[in-house]
């Protein structure tokens, strides 16, 4: 797999279409941290490790606005075969500031919010609304 970020988001993006209750993600650190990013802004319901042995698996609860998925779209925005870098002067505005893009800067991964907050640029991994 050549880019496992894309894959989480996939793995949501399909979860909620098929209307599941939560999704299992292969674990990494920057996975998690993302996942953590979704929790804190409202998009999904809460996150947790699972260990089988020794590979680990992130569960990731979906939440639902009635009928209707709580993400409406998750897309990936820098690529392996296309980095995309914002200084904090000129962040991604998302959905005019309704949704939020995941900033991997050196502080950490962020939402574009508090990056320009903090003045950090960085790689925009993902946008999410």
């Amino acid at each position: 797999m050549t880019d496992p970020i894309a894959d989480m988001l996939t793995r949501i993006r399909n979860a909620q279409a098929a209307k599941k209750r939560s999704v299992l993600i292969p674990y990494s650190r920057m996975k998690k941290e993302i996942a953590r990013i979704l929790e804190e802004e409202g998009y999904v319901g809460g996150v947790s490790i699972e260990t089988e042995g020794i590979k680990s698996a992130l569960v990731v609860d979906l939440k639902y606005q009635g009928h209707a998925p709580r993400i409406t779209t998750i897309k990936r925005i820098s690529t392996p075969g296309q980095r995309v870098y914002r200084s904090y002067k000129n962040m991604p505005k998302v959905l005019n500031d309704l949704g939020i893009a995941v900033i991997s800067t050196p502080k950490g991964l962020m939402t574009n919010k508090k990056a320009q907050q903090e003045q950090v640029g960085g790689e925009v991994l993902c946008e999410v609304y």
